[in-house]
């Protein structure tokens, strides 16, 4: 680190070694006003939302990315200065600081100099981390639902009259943003498991949803997400609570008694769950044209009856999680269960894109068998559609190879599954010659689900305007840009109804 950088952080900063061997230096107690932070790929989701934030917290925010944006205009309009391509010349010799999306490598120009000079680094989640240290944080992680649970919470408590900051990987509708900055102590986020990334979240209230295989290439096993996941609950504030879903096997596996295995940290744990021996469960479930209504209780007391605006039996239990931290963080139980309905949910979550001709187009976000399974059960269940079309790409090789065969039965209540190629991101090419598309779909007719391979988007959509009939439905679905897929046929409906 060089002398005029290290001299921009007060004497009450901490040091530590970062991945490459430099000295860098944490700022939890460190005043952030007219700092200066450099942002590389400053127009991702969360990125946008931290340099927000460091705005707030009135620090000087400066940066770039690859490709106009109205994310970055957005930035730009608040005092940011960002810039369009990655150059050397966008680094200020007066930075204090970098932060870097995951997206960044270390070939990129700008991280390079920013290496050469000695300025501090920091990867999106450790500056995740230190923005949450000066705040009351609610950080969520789980396999599946972090993002429409974050976004439920941060509508939820600014329903209620708490002006909350958030952070979330997508668009709350409601909101109109994926994140916001509030004068209040209260910060929610997604606590993503990748790289261990929320290891550098120390919360108030750490949330844990549910835990599963996944992110394999980085992961050794299932043991080891497990003990990951433990890791982070046990770095909650010991005056806080851990959140966890008490039907989940393998958060069981981290828990005892309601308490943390391994941990001295006098943290509180509360579970829920659709089971009556979790501390907040879900009884008397009833649907009504598709979605569900239940009633709530609270160590055995009955707290009242609620419904909810999202459909499927996992969001019965997104609800109780956002149920639970809204009490624990000091809502009455009767003003959260009367606030839970009005949540409508978050982009690209069992979005409805548009209906023509009897046609319903949705797209979901759905990429881990896990999640296809219940998004295709809460489609059937609320649409009963004559028939499902799903239009699913695959999300990583690695992924997609690591759990073949939980993906070959993912798609057993879609009537017919389209496959394009696997998105590729973060993959090697190596992982790239071990599987394909057309492997995935061959494996999922040999098991009796009527699938078909079709390489480009322009033909899968020619494929869906001469097969779709009236009363059915399309979902594009995945984590990569299937998205493209609904926006043209919709396009191509509107234009033909």
């Amino acid at each position: 680190m060089n002398k005029r950088n290290r001299q921009a952080y007060d004497t009450d900063s901490d040091l530590r070694v970062d991945d490459n061997g430099a000295a860098v230096c944490t700022i939890s107690r460190l005043e952030l006003a007219g700092k200066r932070f450099h942002f590389i790929g400053a127009g991702g989701i969360g990125m946008s939302g931290l340099a927000r934030l460091l705005v707030k917290n009135n620090a000087v925010v400066a940066g770039s990315e690859q490709t106009p944006s109205e994310v970055v205009d957005d930035l730009c309009q608040i005092g940011a200065d960002i810039k369009i391509g990655h150059n050397t010349e966008n680094l200020s010799p007066q930075t204090d600081a970098v932060v870097i999306s995951a997206a960044i490598t270390e070939d990129n120009p700008e991280l390079k100099s920013a290496r050469e000079h000695g300025y501090t680094v920091y990867k999106y989640a450790e500056m995740l981390g230190e923005l949450m240290s000066r705040y009351e944080g609610i950080a969520i992680s789980g396999t599946h639902g972090k993002s429409t649970t974050s976004g439920w919470l941060s509508c939820l408590l600014k329903q209620a009259g708490v002006d909350t900051n958030f952070i979330v990987g997508a668009k709350i509708n409601q909101l109109d943003s994926s994140c916001g900055v509030a004068d209040s102590k209260y910060f929610v986020a997604e606590a993503c498991e990748y790289d261990r990334s929320f290891l550098n979240l120390k919360p108030k209230i750490a949330c844990i949803l549910n835990i599963e295989q996944d992110h394999l290439d980085y992961y050794r096993d299932e043991d080891e997400i497990v003990e990951t996941f433990g890791q982070f609950a046990r770095g909650a504030k010991s005056d806080g609570v851990v959140v966890a879903n008490g039907q989940d096997a393998n958060v069981a596996k981290i828990m005892a008694d309601g308490r943390l295995l391994g941990n001295d940290n006098p943290v509180r744990c509360e579970t829920f769950g659709l089971d009556e021996n979790c501390d907040v469960c879900a009884k008397n479930a009833t649907l009504d044209h598709g979605l569900y209504g239940f009633d709530v209780y609270r160590n055995g007391r009955a707290l009242g009856a609620t419904r909810i605006s999202l459909p499927g039996t996992h969001n019965i239990l997104n609800a109780l999680a956002v149920t639970t931290m809204a009490i624990n963080l000091g809502l009455e139980p009767e003003q959260v269960l009367q606030l839970l309905p009005d949540f409508t949910g978050i982009d690209r979550r069992l979005m409805l894109k548009g209906q023509f001709s009897r046609i319903t187009v949705l797209d979901d976000y759905a990429h881990h068998p896990t999640e296809i399974r219940a998004s295709l059960a809460a489609i059937r269940q609320k649409y009963q559609p004559r028939r499902i079309w799903c239009v699913f790409q695959p999300h990583q090789y690695s992924r997609t190879r690591f759990l073949l065969d939980d993906f070959t039965e993912s798609f057993k209540l879609a009537d017919i599954t389209i496959v394009p190629e696997i998105y590729f991101v973060r993959d090697s090419e190596s992982a790239r010659k071990e599987i394909n598309a057309q492997m995935l779909v061959e494996r999922m007719r040999a098991n009796g689900t009527q699938a078909l391979f079709i390489e480009s988007f322009g033909a899968i959509c020619d494929y869906l305007k001469c097969n779709v009939s009236t009363g059915e439905l399309v979902v594009t679905m995945g984590a990569g840009d299937i998205w493209k897929v609904a926006d043209e046929y919709i396009q191509w409906l509107g234009g033909n109804s």
